[in-house]
């Protein structure tokens, strides 16, 4: 019977809650951060969402986020000085971005991922940003149409546009710690901005207009030598970056053939970064890149069944593609910045040459690297029709 008792006592032992669980309503939901720099001391703007504004099927005049900034000497410091004026305990569990302003991320982002990475609250499965020619606390005023969360339109947009267009970077917080731990590898980040009218961007009126007066839109990719932000690729450059690192999926080229032009949609990529060493500390790599590629759209004269068209239009597609994956690296190489993780490939090939090279890699052996690059094209698919409707009609 003692056993039957002790028994029970340990069921309900366990059914009782959490000692440290908080109820929903003790707590604001943060979904979106931004970082900045204002003198000696850190700008911290936090996007918190209104819960019945946000699940509410009907427009109300009232915003579906707040948003709340302050100054402190620490992260945490701001954080904590936030109380003040929001009306309930920071919850960063569900954050989905961090905005980081351009100007601290000129002078170094470690110090300010410190905390993120630190703290218990946070997951590492948001995304990370910067903001140029805007603060990050006026990046987070914007209020989006479609998504009532502008957190959740942003973090949508970059997997969208990661998937299906490739001159952006989603970065989340393990692999952008990864990357400044490592050597041989330096990281990058998406940039945003806002286009538009700015001044209404906060108001309800830029989501009661179509289109919107003011909309946020990423930027091309920025690039870090160790923890400084060094410099910005263009979209052209920004594609071929995510070319050499495989990170391709889906995305499109506008090429010139004679009088018009065909679009080529690309799909399948892959990559082959392969470092060749022969003891005599210069190393060598080499990038092979096969993407498929499939017609998408034709404004020219061609005819894609004809097999010498066709191998004419892989050549001016594969010098394209070299040229662009060259600029790329030549522009890395002009910041002495190897974000493409070619010491990496290097240390994993001979470990023993990269420890001779690895102190000077970024300044000295890294601009100065030989790349031979190989864009390989394959069009295997012309889409449901051979001739373009174009040329029949230009026949009439």
């Amino acid at each position: 019977m003692f056993k039957k008792y002790m028994f029970i006592a340990l069921i309900f032992s366990l059914l009782s809650g959490c000692w440290s669980a908080k109820e929903l309503t003790e707590l604001a939901i943060v979904s979106a951060m931004g970082i900045e720099k204002s003198g000696d001391e850190y700008e911290v703007t936090v996007q918190i969402i209104n819960p019945g504004d946000i699940a509410g099927k009907t427009q109300t005049t009232r915003v579906a986020v707040s948003t709340y900034s302050i100054k402190g000497r620490s992260i945490f410091e701001a954080i904590r000085k936030l109380s003040k004026h929001a009306p309930r305990k920071l919850y960063f569990a569900h954050l989905r971005l961090v905005v980081i302003g351009e100007e601290l991320a000129k002078e170094g982002i470690s110090k300010a991922l410190e905390f993120m990475s630190r703290d218990h609250e946070f997951r590492t499965d948001f995304y990370l940003v910067v903001s140029t020619k805007n603060s990050p606390s006026e990046i987070l005023n914007v209020l989006t149409p479609i998504e009532k969360n502008p957190s959740n339109k942003v973090f949508n947009t970059i997997e969208v546009s990661y998937k299906n267009w490739a001159p952006t970077a989603r970065v989340n917080l393990d692999e952008l710690i990864n990357k400044l731990t490592s050597t041989g590898n330096n990281p990058v980040l998406t940039g945003i901005i806002i286009e538009g009218n700015e001044n209404i961007s906060g108001s309800l009126e830029n989501v009661e207009s179509i289109p919107s007066p003011a909309n946020l839109i990423l930027e091309n990719i920025a690039i870090f030598q160790d923890e400084k932000l060094v410099g910005w690729l263009d979209q052209e450059e920004s594609k071929g970056y995510n070319y050499i690192t495989d990170n391709v999926i889906n995305t499109v080229a506008v090429l010139d053939w004679q009088d018009g032009n065909i679009t080529l949609e690309f799909t399948n990529s892959s990559t082959k970064v392969t470092a060749i060493t022969s003891g005599n500390n210069r190393p060598k790599i080499k990038v092979d890149v096969f993407p498929e590629g499939q017609i998408g759209e034709v404004q020219a004269d061609i005819d894609l069944t004809n097999e010498k068209d066709m191998k004419e239009l892989e050549k001016i597609t594969n010098e394209r593609g070299n040229k662009v994956l060259t600029d790329v690296i030549k522009k890395a190489q002009k910041l002495e910045t190897d974000i493409f993780g070619f010491g990496e490939a290097i240390h994993r090939e001979d470990p023993k040459t990269w420890s001779k090279i690895e102190d000077k890699w970024n300044e000295e052996v890294f601009p100065e690297l030989e790349v031979e690059i190989n864009f390989q094209t394959t069009i295997r698919r012309l889409g449901t029709t051979n001739e373009s409707f174009l040329n029949e009609m230009e026949g009439k």
